[in-house]
This record gives structure tokens, C-alpha cells and sequence, in this order.
């Protein structure tokens, strides 16, 4: 009986804790970021209007990322944003921050799936020990010539954050081809390899 009460509040735990987080953080997301961009137009519309419209602020952070996005895709813009990044992630503290939270930013909204080929099994960091890695590149003659013809690189990611990790480079025989999406194999070091698919 206790086993049983037991299990089923773990389930619950399970099935409830998630959601309630997920919603949690996205209503701290909505929170900053209404707040941090609609205060002032919000402040203005109270004392014009006397009511303030909720999620404002929501709606004028897309419009700003959007321009933001449309300036630096115009030649100029681009050369303009790319020297003032320059000059940002040189400064002090700053340059250990940003590149940071760049990459990972970059990792998620990229298709990483289109540069991860495939999904391998490979033996490191020892034989006998399985690592599971993403097939980068299948031609690295141009610059493993002296090596081994049929050499191919491959991204092993640290778990549980797969945003670093080391490229090896393996013959092709080494390999062992997994037949499981990349997502699902980010799922599996994600969760430290608690989740199987």
C-alpha cells in the first residue's frame, strides 16, 4: 500500500512538475520582457488614457528584434551591427559572457540538423567505452591528406549541455551508424541519457 501511494505520487510529481515549471518560465519571460520594453509606452497610454494594455510591451520587443533583424541583413547595417559587436565582446567581462550565451543562442534557433549528418556511435575516450557523436564531414582529404584517405570528423558534445564538446576525427570503419534522428539524440545527452528516444 505504501509502495503503491508512493509510485503514484511520484507519477504525479512527474506528469505535474514539468508543465507548472515551463509555464512558470514562460510567464518570468512575458513578465521581463512586457516590463522591460512596454513600461514607458504603457506609463504614457495610463496617464493619457487611464488604462494600460497588457503585453504591449510583447508586441513592441518583436517589432524591435524584427527591425533589428532586417537592418543587419542590408550591407550597411551588417557592417555596422558586425563593428559594434566587435567593439561589445571586447569588452572587459563582457568577453566572457557573450560569446557564451551567443553560441547557445545560435545552437537553438540554427537547424543544427542539417550540419549534424548522422548520428554515430564511436569508442571514446577508450576502447570499450561508447560515445555518441554527430558525423560533421565526410571529406577531410583537403587537409588529413597525410593521415588517412577515408578519414571523417566527428562531433562529440559534453552532456548534459551539448552546446561544447571535441571534434575527432575517425576512419569510417570506426563508426557506428545509429538509425535515430539528431533530436533524439540530443534528447539522450540532454537528459544525461535518462531519456532513450
Amino acid at each position: 500500500m505504501k509502495n503503491t501511494i508512493r509510485k503514484h505520487f511520484l507519477t504525479g510529481l512527474l506528469a505535474v512538475v514539468p508543465f507548472f515549471l515551463t509555464i512558470y518560465v514562460l510567464v518570468l519571460i512575458f513578465q521581463f520582457i512586457d516590463g522591460l520594453t512596454g513600461r514607458f509606452i504603457n506609463t504614457y497610454i495610463r496617464s493619457q488614457l487611464g488604462f494600460y494594455i497588457p503585453g504591449l510591451g510583447l508586441i513592441v520587443f518583436f517589432v524591435l528584434i524584427f527591425s533589428v533583424g532586417f537592418v543587419a541583413n542590408i550591407f550597411i547595417g551588417r557592417r555596422i551591427f558586425l563593428f559594434f559587436e566587435k567593439w561589445f565582446k571586447n569588452l572587459p567581462f563582457v568577453n566572457k559572457i557573450y560569446p557564451a550565451f551567443k553560441q547557445i543562442v545560435s545552437f537553438m534557433l540554427q537547424q543544427k540538423e542539417s550540419k549534424f549528418k548522422k548520428v554515430v556511435l564511436v569508442e571514446y575516450p577508450r576502447k570499450g567505452i561508447w560515445s555518441i557523436g554527430f558525423l560533421t564531414n565526410e571529406d577531410t582529404q583537403s587537409f588529413l591528406d597525410e593521415i588517412e584517405k577515408d578519414l571523417v570528423s566527428i562531433f562529440i558534445p559534453s552532456s548534459p549541455g551539448p552546446f561544447t564538446g571535441y571534434v575527432l576525427f575517425f576512419s569510417r570503419k570506426e563508426l557506428k551508424f545509429l538509425d535515430i534522428s539528431v533530436t533524439d539524440a540530443l534528447k539522450v545527452i540532454f537528459s544525461g541519457g535518462i531519456i532513450r528516444k
